[in-house]
């Protein structure tokens, strides 16, 4: 697939060249206008962490389209989340002047100035994962991500609703991201619809620290019934957790994005379902859609949705090998 998008990419260039040609005009002027690929710089900053595997599955899509377009494609990140050393890696990028930028905007107030500079030195913007809104407010260039993070914890709600929950957690390991603080909203406002209850519980990435925090919070509450988590890396170890105890029938589990363990925990039944957001082609599609901006002025006029989608026992099985290889 990817070889044959480069054959179209080159046959593309091609033939301008050859109706500059028939024109009569300056052949060599017409390839001047077309920039190599190769000389193509996309510039990527997100929030993710190093150890979240929902970004290392974002990053594979990049690569892959880094692979397939032959442009340059950086990736850079805070260690932790620190939307202020985001804004900084940013103002870096302003400087190098990329023909692209690619932003998550966990935090608009934080992000603003620095997103804003980079389109105002005439970089393209394109968003993804979190700052739909900010697309059109700030005039930036395109999002690409998995919707309304709080229409998605609602249907999550909602879902917990149907199999009678009456007494949720939300385990939030970014509390300030945006996007995970509007998860956990909107599976609040979701699960009220049929008269039951969600309490947050602030964790962070590190797995002990979450996993003990979690079970304080249960043995204090003995009424929960349900438990939800925001990505893989934290569903993990509590399904370890519940695992070790003993209890993992005892509540209804689920979780936003994949992870080959999420899959197995769900075709097992140890977990119901998982909301996907598809992040692989939230790396893969800015930087295609950046690159033939560059190259050739094309761009989709309209914002481009991965997800939701919900991944249940009969799903889970056969995208497992996928998300094996850092695909889904």
């Amino acid at each position: 697939m990817f070889e044959k998008l480069r054959m179209v990419l080159s046959g593309m260039a091609l033939g301008a060249t050859v109706s500059a040609a028939a024109m009569g005009l300056a052949t060599v002027d017409a390839v001047a206008q077309v920039k190599q690929a190769s000389d193509v710089k996309i510039t990527v900053v997100t929030h993710g962490q190093a150890n979240d595997v929902y970004w290392t599955v974002v990053k594979n899509g990049l690569l892959a389209a880094q692979k397939l377009t032959g442009a340059k494609v950086q990736y850079v990140a805070p260690t932790t989340f620190d939307v202020v050393k985001m804004g900084q890696l940013i103002d870096a990028v302003v400087a190098a002047k990329p023909d692209g930028l690619v932003v998550s905007i966990p935090d608009a107030a934080a992000l603003e100035k620095p997103i804003k500079a980079a389109k105002a030195a005439g970089i393209p913007v394109v968003v993804i994962d979190s700052g739909e809104d900010q697309v059109k407010d700030w005039g930036l260039d395109l999002y690409v991500g998995g919707g309304d993070e709080y229409t998605n914890g609602t249907r999550a709600g909602q879902k917990f609703g149907s199999l009678g929950v009456k007494s949720a957690i939300c385990v939030n390991h970014e509390v300030g991201n945006v996007s995970l603080d509007d998860r956990c909203r909107g599976l609040t406002d979701g699960l009220a619809k049929t008269g039951g209850k969600v309490a947050v519980v602030a964790v962070t990435m590190d797995p002990t620290d979450s996993t003990h925090r979690i079970e304080a919070y249960l043995t204090a509450h003995p009424e929960t019934d349900a438990i939800m988590t925001l990505g893989p890396t934290v569903a993990a170890p509590v399904l370890k957790m519940l695992e070790t105890r003993g209890i993992v029938g005892k509540f209804k589990f689920a979780s936003f994005d994949l992870s080959p363990e999420v899959l197995e925990a769900i075709s097992k039944g140890e977990m119901l379902f998982s909301v996907d957001s598809q992040q692989y082609l939230m790396g893969y599609y800015p930087v295609v859609f950046l690159v033939t901006k560059a190259l050739y002025k094309t761009f989709p006029t309209a914002n481009v949705y991965t997800g939701p989608a919900l991944v249940g026992k009969d799903e889970a099985a056969s995208v497992l090998a996928l998300s094996k290889q850092g695909i889904r």
